[in-house]
């Protein structure tokens, strides 16, 4: 980035930036080709609550805190989404039944050097939930201990292990994370306890979870001859009660971590410190049709949050407060109750599973996920809270591992995508206690949107696309977006307005345009996938502005119809008028008998496709994974081989050698 062209940066960005510029320089130089109510159910289960004390040896490490509370059972999680840190603490409650003593652990609050050191623990076993993310890579907490197994100075002799790994099979990465970990594990010296399993999140993730954990506890019993109590007991890993004479100001009311971090904004922002957003456009991307697509233009002046056209921003969203009303009828809550949660692990680095205290209101508004169907643990817990036998056994069967059990789950709880409300509205003498319920519910998690805008022409706001989620179920019953809806629903905030606004925080990706500016590129984003190249042709137009030599610069964009869903329709068309696209391809699938998608018009066009391809350009996919993506790789492959004289097999190394090489980019989802 040149000079003339910087961002508004502080001092310490500008340390950063210069450590980068340093970095890149190196690269081309030397690297060139590279508490329950009263009004609650009488039900109630025998649970361990004591009241929390931390330990004298919580600030110490990891195998000194396990040793002096004879924990023998250890649990990383590498979560981006949270399922992977839910799973770990299912495990944990599980090694319960099974007489051991677990320790949930994120790996980024971890000195991965203390790895070798677990098997001085005697009978210790260490399970690792990883998922994968992006293109292969370890989420954000697990990236050091990633790294540090990868460096191959650990030797983990004795280490008895197990890996899970979450991903999804439309990725071409998938797993690539867990079966690293297992492999590498097994390489430093570690002693496999339980084959490795792949959770799919494309089918049902759930059901991969609960069938390996099951057969995985079977060989941990065998293997350290645990003798199995049949008990099925309820353990708790949360303490619950009402906060009475709160003061006011000490009650959470939806920040993510620190405590009036909405009132009192100080950067730099991130994650656990998102910056309130005002809202300056909300606007509709449609001209008809009964779907919906809008535009948001995010102010992030003064906050000195950067980013670059490709990157990514994350939406803290709220749950829809006519849900969060009717669950507080179904649960006969007061939800402007403050009570707390607190871990009775003294030596659990997580005092709580959200901020507390709070108030019931706040934690089903801000903090839980109230929308998604709800796990077979959560449904095999919630048995014990029915008055009626019926309702019991129905949902212990279909929280079971029998086959039976499995198909009644997936179609009632996942086809139907029934939602707590759901649960509670078709099994009503179901009354779960509040704070089993606070428990075991997963944290309601934010939201990534492909930045629509550049920072060369946007350096004061952040701009969203997204197709507002609304759908009717197979039992009738209309659900919707949880973000999608909170942001269609927001109004352009005023001067200091802080009720129209919106938490967010950047990431970075790799998704960003080659170097050279000279350097043509091939864009193609159907639908919504068309918001990073709207940053994209920003940037190459900012560029052209300032006299650059600007490369050739293709667009593939596909939608239904033209009259309808033809989204920056006018600004797509300026620039091609304009000279600064070279080619606009625009499919439509449903104005015609034949349907038509972008794959199609890459095939019509594959001369054009290929001079990109072997001038040196890069190829950018943005959009549906499952379908779109895999299509027009296949197409890409078949102009390869054809115009470039190779074989199948040739055309296919060909492909992978230019992603690898950061030619060929995608930013999908599934």
């Amino acid at each position: 980035m040149d000079g003339t062209e910087a961002l508004w940066m502080s001092n310490l960005d500008m340390f950063f930036v210069s450590l980068a510029v340093g970095a890149v320089a190196y690269f081309f130089v030397f690297k060139k080709d590279k508490n329950e109510q009263a009004s609650q159910s009488d039900i109630s289960l025998p649970t361990l609550t004591p009241t929390l004390q931390r330990s004298d040896s919580f600030a110490s490490g990891l195998v000194q805190r396990m040793n002096k509370s004879n924990k023998t059972v250890v649990i990383f999680y590498g979560s981006q989404t949270g399922t992977a840190e839910e799973f770990s603490n299912r495990l944990a409650k599980d090694a319960q039944r099974y007489g051991l003593k677990a320790l949930v652990v994120d790996p980024e609050e971890f000195d991965a050097e203390e790895l070798s050191k677990i098997s001085e623990i005697e009978n210790s076993l260490a399970i690792f939930c990883m998922a994968t993310y992006g293109e292969g890579d370890p989420t954000d907490n697990a990236q050091q201990m990633y790294e540090y197994i990868k460096e191959g100075e650990a030797t983990l002799d004795g280490l008895n292990y197990a890996v899970f790994g979450l991903g999804n099979k439309t990725y071409e990465h998938f797993n690539a994370v867990g079966k690293y970990f297992d492999k590498r594990m097994e390489q430093l010296g570690g002693e496999r306890v339980f084959q490795l399993g792949t959770g799919d999140d494309d089918t049902n993730i759930e059901e991969d979870f609960v069938t390996w954990k099951e057969s995985f506890w079977a060989a941990v019993v065998a293997k350290f001859n645990i003798e199995v109590d049949a008990v099925d007991g309820n353990f708790r890993t949360y303490d619950y009660k009402v906060v009475e004479d709160v003061k006011e100001d000490s009650v959470y009311t939806g920040e993510i971590a620190r405590l009036h971090a909405y009132t009192k904004q100080k950067g730099p922002y991130d994650a656990k410190n998102p910056y309130l957003a005002p809202v300056k456009v909300n606007r509709e991307l449609h001209d008809g049709g009964d779907r919906s697509c809008i535009h948001v233009e995010l102010d992030i002046q003064g906050s000195k949050i950067g980013y670059n056209a490709g990157d990514h921003v994350a939406v803290y969203p709220t749950n829809d407060p006519v849900i969060v009303e009717e669950l507080g009828k179904r649960l006969e809550l007061d939800l402007d109750t403050v009570f707390e949660l607190n871990n009775v692990d003294e030596d659990s680095s997580k005092r709580h599973p959200f901020p507390c205290p709070t108030t019931f209101r706040t934690a089903f508004s801000h903090y839980l996920d109230i929308t998604s169907p709800l796990r077979t643990n959560i449904l095999h817990e919630f048995a014990a809270y029915c008055s009626e036998e019926k309702d019991s056994q129905f949902l212990l069967g279909m929280s079971s591992n029998s086959t039976e059990g499995k198909i009644l789950y997936e179609d009632w709880a996942i086809k139907s995508r029934r939602t707590l409300v759901h649960v509670l509205e078709d099994l009503p003498s179901c009354k779960p206690q509040i704070g089993h319920l606070m428990e075991l519910l997963p944290r309601l998690q934010s939201r990534y949107y492909s930045i629509a805008s550049s920072p060369r022409k946007h350096p004061d706001s952040i701009h969203i696309c997204a197709s507002v989620i609304k759908y009717t179920t197979t039992n009738g019953r209309t659900n919707q977006g949880v973000t999608t809806k909170y942001l269609s629903e927001k109004q352009l905030a005023s001067s200091g307005d802080s009720n129209f606004t919106v938490p967010i925080f950047v990431r970075r990706s790799q998704f960003h345009l080659p170097f050279k500016v000279s350097n043509p590129i091939l864009m193609i984003g159907p639908g919504t996938g068309l918001a990073p190249f709207i940053g994209f042709i920003q940037d190459r137009e900012f560029h052209k502005g300032n006299g650059k030599d600007v490369g050739k610069l293709i667009m593939y964009f596909g939608c239904r119809n033209e009259a309808e869903d033809y989204i920056y329709k006018d600004e797509l068309k300026k620039w091609k008028d304009d000279g600064l696209l070279t080619e606009l391809n625009v499919a439509f699938s449903r104005d015609t008998d034949k349907k038509v998608y972008v794959q199609h018009l890459l095939a019509e066009n594959k001369q054009s496709v290929w001079d990109v391809i072997s001038n040196n350009g890069h190829l950018y996919v943005c959009g549906d994974a499952k379908y779109m993506a895999r299509d027009v790789q296949s197409t890409i492959i078949k102009i390869v081989e054809e115009l470039g004289e190779k074989t199948n097999v040739q055309a296919q190394e060909y492909v992978k050698r230019m992603m690898s090489k950061g030619r060929y980019s995608l930013d999908v989802w599934s």
